[in-house]
């Protein structure tokens, strides 16, 4: 009855292209403070495919320039799962009128469109888009996700499209790592990474790490590995199935795998032990976490099995030889402001305050603060670590605001005030008693105190064929919303994908080619509430 009902569940959809399936990604890859959150479908290397309705259901949500998902359609499914469509590069005509609506009806550019059953009911294979490459996208292509619609968990397309992807190519390891953990490995209390084929000796606690891609028939590139078990003289040690990830527990791959070792060297070495904060319930390990105790002058046998979703497995047995090792004489470590993962953290010092709570990091992590002086600045420019350290969710950064010099302090207006880094991004401007606070989510930046009080630059590119097209920069803190209106109407101005540039299409507004003239104000607005109004005249 199980395997019945399973077979159902299998079969209720369809793929969303009308052509062979071939991946440029999928589900699960380790990236850089995130997983793959679903496949990406090639489009062969062009804009405009069809693009078409997984299963019957409704168009629930649409969005626009969000979440770094470009033009982006959701369809909920009566089955308990929504399907999502990204990069798309316009949609079809029924969602385009309801995401127009939407915009008209709250009078905002930048669109989160929820919708209810009746607005747009679709059902399987129906038109709904064509593909494109907005958001944070490098190529053309169409990335489908599909979650849980309940929990919003992300779970693998693949066990939903199985039969339409052709993958006959095992998985291939191409690298093992050993990371002691109080123990020794060939002899050395370091991290390294080893060969099977050698002689090969542990004593004490010891993790071990892989590298490794998952292959397809046709296709150059390479993917996440769907399955990893990693066995200790028969006895499974550890196990991981990467088929449904908390979307809250995105940035734990960062745990998983060394992230340390793909930042110097651009791969991934996933550990086969948990972390002792690390809450992914795909991963699973036995006693000790999944870390090996070499206690016993004897052999112990251990194997790598990696599969991939269509059961194609590959086997990597070698041998580890129990050897005591010599007594190890460490340095004495230099003290440093350390950050427990099971409580919240403070680093404070003069003008400066760092919260961690519990729950952004999965293993104690050393500060190396750094902080320049910076007298005659607002604030000193904070670094906390070294190198990359992410953390899992944004914390509070807060400075104490120096005083300007006293040719400035009568204009001096505390509302723009706001954190940035060396690259000039901005973190938050939130101000009280003389203190200014943003969010981060990365050690390594150098933040500190900057002052924003220059309004944005607007400028005509053109005002042809149906279109008006303005160009919008700012050179501080940044764009945080803009608003137009003709004759003291609304109208939707779309910011361009990947350019400064925003877009009003006359002929999807409420005007009529009527030959009049009309006038338009466009306002926008930076992060710190400075503004620009352009304004022109003009006939349609």
């Amino acid at each position: 009855m199980l395997s019945t009902v399973l077979s159902i569940l299998l079969s209720i959809f369809v793929p969303p292209v009308d052509y062979d399936i071939s991946l440029a990604g999928n589900f699960g890859e380790p990236r850089p403070n995130h997983f793959h959150g679903g496949l990406d479908i090639r489009t062969d290397g062009v804009e405009g495919k069809h693009i078409y309705a997984i299963g019957d259901g409704y168009v629930s949500r649409i969005t626009v320039g969000l979440d770094g998902f470009g033009n982006a359609v959701y369809i909920t499914h009566p089955t308990g799962q929504t399907s999502v469509y990204c990069h798309l590069k316009s949609f079809s005509p029924r969602i385009k009128a309801a995401l127009r609506k939407y915009q008209y009806s709250y009078e905002t550019s930048v669109a989160d469109a929820r919708l209810t059953p009746l607005d747009v009911p679709v059902s399987q294979g129906q038109f709904i888009a064509l593909s494109g490459n907005t958001g944070h996208s490098t190529a053309p292509h169409l990335h489908l996700e599909i979650h849980d619609t309940k929990t919003w968990n992300m779970l693998d397309p693949y066990q939903f499209l199985n039969e339409y992807i052709e993958d006959t190519v095992p998985p291939q390891a191409h690298a093992f790592m050993a990371i002691p953990h109080g123990g020794t490995f060939n002899g050395s209390t370091a991290k390294g990474v080893f060969s099977r084929g050698n002689a090969l000796t542990a004593w004490g606690k010891v993790g071990f790490a892989v590298w490794a891609d998952d292959y397809m028939q046709g296709a150059y590139n390479h993917y996440g590995i769907h399955e990893t078990l990693l066995y200790v003289d028969g006895q499974m040690a550890f196990h991981s199935v990467v088929d449904n990830i908390p979307v809250r527990l995105n940035r734990m791959v960062n745990s998983w795998g060394d992230y340390d070792h793909w930042l110097h060297h651009r791969t991934w070495y996933m550990k086969s032990y948990i972390d002792p904060g690390n809450r992914l319930a795909c991963l699973q390990a036995g006693e000790g976490r999944g870390i090996i105790d070499f206690c016993e002058e004897r052999d112990y046998h251990l194997e790598y099995v990696l599969r991939d979703f269509k059961g194609n497995e590959a086997r990597y047995p070698f041998t580890v030889t129990g050897t005591p090792a010599p007594s190890v004489r460490y340095a004495a470590a230099v003290p440093q402001p350390l950050l427990r993962w099971n409580r919240t953290n403070s680093y404070s010092r003069p003008g400066l305050q760092l919260i961690v709570p519990y729950g952004c990091i999965t293993t104690d992590v050393p500060l190396h603060p750094v902080i320049k002086s910076q007298p005659d600045a607002l604030s000193d420019a904070c670094q906390f670590s070294l190198s990359s350290l992410p953390l899992m969710y944004d914390v509070p950064l807060s400075f104490y605001v120096r005083q300007p010099s006293t040719d400035v302090v009568n204009t001096f207006d505390p509302s723009k005030l706001y954190i940035t880094d060396e690259n000039g991004r901005y973190y938050g401007s939130d101000y009280h008693d003389g203190w200014v606070t943003g969010r981060i989510r990365e050690l390594a930046g150098r933040y500190e105190v900057a002052y924003d009080d220059q309004p944005p630059v607007i400028r005509l590119v053109s005002a042809t064929n149906n279109r008006l097209l303005l160009s919008v920069t700012d050179a501080d803190s940044g764009i945080a919303s803009w608003t137009a209106a003709v004759d003291n109407r609304f109208v939707v101005f779309d910011a361009i994908e990947k350019s400064a540039t925003y877009a009003f299409d006359l002929r999807e507004s409420w005007l009529r080619h009527s030959g009049g003239q009309h006038r338009l104000h466009f306002e926008v607005t930076d992060n710190c509430g400075n503004s620009s109004v352009y304004e022109t005249s003009f006939n349609y």
